[in-house]
């Protein structure tokens, strides 16, 4: 669920500051998840407006799904006797989404076999929670760190888990598919304030297994 392109290549360029020590913009007059949002809630839906007719860069979600590949092929080199592939996150900066956090991590690892998102240290990317009108987003400097950004008011007027999966799915390699339906995790705000589907579908799944099926083994081959 994503700002326009012009906005995204601008977080590009910011990176790793905010995964290393700084906030990412607007977290830091966070609010609450369960504060009243500011303004009417027609308001606050017309704010996000944009989002939801603009297409992912497509380019940018690459470039994150390569950072986290290369950070988990690196850790996969080391350890070359590992059985699953792992992706870790450190949602400790995202307190007030804990709940939708853990919700999306088991809605992806009961969905996919070919890679498994675990909660620890030394993490290849991080959720942060705060206020920015551009909604959340994920971004990365491209140098195997990453995180994803989760906006209170977006939450309050789309499904929280749903947006979260979303997001976490560009961590896997997917980019938005604004024309989609509901049925499409990756559709995002497309379909609307109204759709709660917080599962990638068939195909969505499939793509996230070729990925790292493929890109892992390519992966490994240029850090090793």
């Amino acid at each position: 669920m994503r700002h326009p392109r012009a906005l995204l290549s601008a977080l590009l360029g910011v990176g790793l500051a905010a995964v290393l020590g700084a906030v990412p913009a607007g977290a830091a007059t966070a609010l609450p998840a369960n504060s009243p949002a500011a303004g009417a809630e027609t308001a606050a839906t017309a704010a996000y407006a944009a989002y939801e007719g603009s297409k992912e860069d497509e380019k940018a979600t690459r470039a994150f799904y390569e950072a986290v590949m290369e950070s988990v092929a690196e850790k996969r080199a080391a350890n070359p006797g590992a059985q699953a592939v792992t992706v870790v996150y450190n949602a400790s900066r995202a307190p007030s989404f804990r709940s939708q956090i853990a919700s999306s991590t088991s809605i992806w690892n009961s969905s996919v076999s070919n890679v498994r998102l675990v909660e620890g240290s030394n993490a290849d990317f991080s959720y942060y929670e705060g206020n920015d009108s551009r909604g959340s987003y994920a971004s990365t400097d491209g140098h195997g760190r990453g995180y994803i950004f989760l906006d209170y008011r977006q939450n309050q007027i789309y499904n929280s888990t749903r947006v979260t999966a979303h997001e976490t799915g560009h961590v896997l390699g997917l980019p938005d598919r604004y024309s989609g339906p509901c049925s499409e995790l990756m559709s995002g705000g497309g379909p609307g304030p109204s759709c709660t589907n917080a599962y990638p579908n068939a195909q969505e799944r499939a793509r996230v297994n070729q990925l790292w099926a493929n890109g892992l083994a390519a992966a490994i081959a240029r850090v090793s």
